[in-house]
């Protein structure tokens, strides 16, 4: 079976998919600033904005008391 040649997501740089540690990503490097633009919010999955508190619940409960 061929290897599949694909670009890096972050830079660009064709790389092998088969046998490659860092797949998707050419190397560590590029693996690292993509996860820095998902904890920086540069990323975002679209949809509505929720609360992760249901409605009705108290602050109390945002603090752990109960």
């Amino acid at each position: 079976m061929e290897d599949r040649k694909v670009p890096c997501p972050v830079c660009k740089k064709e790389i092998t998919w088969m046998h490659n540690p860092f797949r998707p990503f050419c190397s560590g490097r590029c693996r690292l600033i993509d996860l820095g633009k998902w904890a920086s919010e540069e990323y975002r999955i679209a949809g509505e904005k929720k609360s992760i508190y249901e409605e009705g619940e108290g602050d109390e409960k945002k603090d752990g008391l109960q």
